[in-house]
């Protein structure tokens, strides 16, 4: 692709509009053909409209040991699962889990009109970005840990998503795991604790659906989507949905502009023993002057948040990346208590940055922003072989996993070639200069680094007295095979290996019909892995065991679920030095907490998700002994989000969010710290008939009041808020 104003070496010159709309177009005359008269045959009601799950498809098979097929049913009030998958467990209801999760549903996607990942984990109390809006690149804080977006799984397996920005528009389920999963996923490619973050991909319902979604936000975006879906065979046991969308045009931040297109076809078999799917998709971003994080210099007091449609970045900055990617699940039952399955993912991710990293040096707020051209290559495979069953012994039945991962990455991440003299400008009154180019840089992605991880686990739940008790027991034996290569001669300079075993146990009571009381103790496998602005970035830190502790209560009102977690998370920390530019993993953090959620429908016509999580991060361990006991980097004392929304009249829906996150320190000293911010959310929603088409018609707006704050300080770098943004759409089903 290109835009005006700069090169792109390796790139073709056909951009996401004319590569995919010829897809799209495809896809709505196939379809055309097919709805015409079906639609006319059957009444449209207005309460059909917002079906939730798989789009009305068949129902969770009577094998509990299956998961390929659509999730667990929606909760009272559509806005979530009523269960989550548990990696080699398999799906599990939310009242049965000895675990904090939560899965968020494409109806909730919809009507908040998500357009990532961060717009749909923005409802959930114990997460947090890390980096700004617009940026196109996500990543979060989980109970206060980082987790990558390279660390996002698609339908169980890692790196297989977008390593950057995983397009939402495929995805049936946006599922929460909160705290180490090791036991139960497997060690993701950076080894997060923090929580685990999967993408349940869609699959065609027993309905045929074919909806076409247009859309505007501001300043001038057009946003097209279509999502089309069928069933085929006698006793329909195939099914094929196709989801494809486009979004350009300028963003709310100044002398910004976007450039996105996704493709993804899911394909999927289920007879009576075999259940088998394969997902394939191809998705492009390009952003021009893309915002990215900032630093602040040592000792300087970090000043207030610009104007946030403020752009302190240069007009002709670009970030353009592609990605490709395919994953395949087959399940076999070898009886009707043993289920045999096989999974395989693979993605070939590119990436070309041009652009640079603010470093704020005084209290006036003013930068320099180096600027250089980096291309970014990753190729991940990975695999998955297991067992899942049920069996009795006596009064006790078990529900038992046995699985066998590989995860293999090859990443480029060459050395930045830097382009003219750094720029000084103001984050208040930005400095533009003429444009620089990339003519004449090379584009060549020789391997810098590889990473290998393997695991294998086997894990059972007991349970007795008609399943009141549910024990869960369980490990994982891990390898984690790091190395790092000469960019030129492509020989190995360094890295590491290492190996654990990962205990897990989880303990779940009921002493009341509705009433769940839950425990556990889990171990996790973390390789900390330094930021691309970091000098050593392609430096390979041994792995290193965290640990969490956790108990809590769950109950279940029928319409209405409400949660109590209390845990404790240690692990080793890394930090980026603002001086040096250095990336060290030499400190040890603990983060203990609570968190209070509640979800579901408490009268007709109303519905609720979110809650408050209270946060303690504590510097256990430091290199420099006078940071012992200070509170950790980027972990606020408390984080608060309220999602609510209520019926004004049949079909006329208003909805509201309140998100609230208190003070956060930069450095480890405490010596710098940005204040505490809320943002308001609403939106309007009607749900009609148009010549007998269902039609929903959607406006929303996030950050209504329009305030400027800093989001987040985690890893020693800064990151600003979301401006103000409207979005409007109409989506009709033909």
């Amino acid at each position: 692709m290109s835009h005006p104003g700069h090169a792109h070496p390796g790139y073709a010159s056909t951009g996401p509009n004319r590569r995919l709309g010829f897809g799209l177009c495809l896809a709505v005359l196939a379809a055309a053909g097919c709805v015409s008269g079906a639609a006319a045959q059957e009444e449209v009601r207005i309460e059909e409209i917002s079906v939730e799950g798989s789009g009305g498809g068949k129902p969770v098979p009577a094998n509990r040991n299956a998961v390929v097929g659509p999730p667990p049913p929606a909760y009272p009030g559509g806005v979530v699962g009523s269960g989550s998958r548990l990696g080699l467990l398999g799906n599990r209801n939310v009242f049965d889990q000895p675990f904090s999760s939560t899965s968020y549903t494409e109806k909730l996607i919809r009507d908040q009109q998500a357009r990532n990942v961060q717009d749909v984990v923005n409802n959930d109390p114990s997460i947090r970005t890390n980096v700004p809006a617009f940026s196109g690149i996500l990543g979060f804080f989980v109970r206060g840990f980082p987790v990558f977006a390279q660390d996002i799984a698609f339908n169980g397996l890692f790196g297989v998503a977008d390593a950057f920005n995983p397009a939402i528009e495929p995805i049936e389920r946006v599922e929460v795991l909160r705290g180490p999963s090791t036991l139960l996923s497997g060690v993701p490619p950076f080894g997060n604790i923090g929580g685990i973050i999967n993408l349940i991909p869609k699959r065609a319902g027993e309905e045929p659906l074919t909806r076409v979604t247009l859309g505007y936000g501001n300043d001038a975006q057009i946003y097209k989507a279509i999502d089309v879906s069928r069933r085929f065979g006698e006793a329909k046991e195939w099914g094929i949905r196709f989801n494809g969308a486009v979004n350009n045009g300028r963003t709310p931040i100044d002398d910004q502009s976007i450039h996105f297109g996704v493709a993804a076809l899911a394909l999927d078999y289920r007879g009576e023993r075999l259940r088998a799917s394969l997902d394939l998709g191809y998705q492009e971003l390009d952003f021009q002057s893309p915002l990215r994080n900032r630093n602040v210099a040592a000792g300087v007091r970090i000043p207030r948040a610009p104007d946030l449609t403020l752009n302190q970045h240069q007009p002709w900055e670009f970030r353009d990346s592609a990605n490709r990617q395919l994953a395949t699940r087959v399940e076999y039952d070898l009886t009707p208590d043993l289920t045999l399955y096989g999974a395989y993912g693979r993605s070939n991710f590119r990436q070309e940055y041009f652009g640079g990293v603010l470093t704020i040096f005084n209290t006036r707020g003013d930068y320099r922003d180096p600027i250089s051209y980096l291309p970014f290559l990753i190729v991940n495979r990975t695999a998955e072989a297991g067992l899942r069953g049920t069996f009795e012994t006596g009064p006790v039945k078990h529900s038992f996993g046995l699985a066998a991962v590989g995860f293999w990455q090859d990443l480029a991440q060459p050395a930045a070639q830097v382009v003219g003299p750094t720029i000084v400008s103001n984050l208040y009154d930005p400095v533009y200069v003429a444009p620089r180019s990339t003519v004449g840089l090379s584009n060549a992605t020789p391997r810098t680094s590889s990473r290998i991880n393997r695991s294998i686990a086997i894990a059972d739940t007991m349970s007795i007295l008609d399943d009141r008790i549910l024990l869960t027991v369980g490990g994982r034996w891990q390898s984690l095979d790091v190395n790092a290569y000469n960019q030129t001669t492509g020989f190995r300079t360094g890295g590491s290996e290492s190996g654990a075993f990962s205990p897990g146990l989880g303990l779940v009571v009921k002493p009341l019909e509705r009433l769940s009381l839950y425990a556990n103790y889990i171990e996790g496998l973390t390789s900390p892995a330094p930021p691309i602005a970091a000098r050593n970035a392609n430096e390979a830190f041994p792995a290193a065991v965290s640990r969490q502790t956790e108990v809590g209560a769950k109950y279940d009102f029928g319409t209405v679920g409400v949660g109590f977690a209390a845990f404790e998370i240690e692990q080793p920390f890394g930090f980026l030095d603002t001086t040096t530019q250095l990336f060290s993993v030499d400190g040890r953090q603990r983060n203990s907490g609570i968190e209070l959620t509640v979800f579901g429908e408490p009268a007709p016509g109303i519905r609720l998700l979110g809650g408050v999580s209270l946060l303690d991060g504590v510097q256990v361990r430091a290199q420099n002994p006078a940071n012992a006991g200070r509170v950790a980097v980027g972990v606020p004392d408390v984080q608060l989000n309220l999602y609510g929304e209520y019926d004004l009249l049949p079909g006329l829906s208003l909805s509201g969010r309140v998100i609230y996150t208190s003070a956060q320190y930069y450095d480890l000293a405490n010596s710098q710290k940005i204040p505490d911010w809320a943002t308001l959310d609403l939106g309007l929603r009607y749900a009609t008939v148009f010549q007998n088409r269902p039609l929903t018609l959607r406006a929303n707006v996030v950050n209504v009041t329009g305030n400027n704050y800093w989001a987040s300080t985690g890893r020693g770098i800064l990151s600003q808020g979301t401006p103000r943004t409207v979005l409007l759409s109409a989506s009709m089903d033909f």
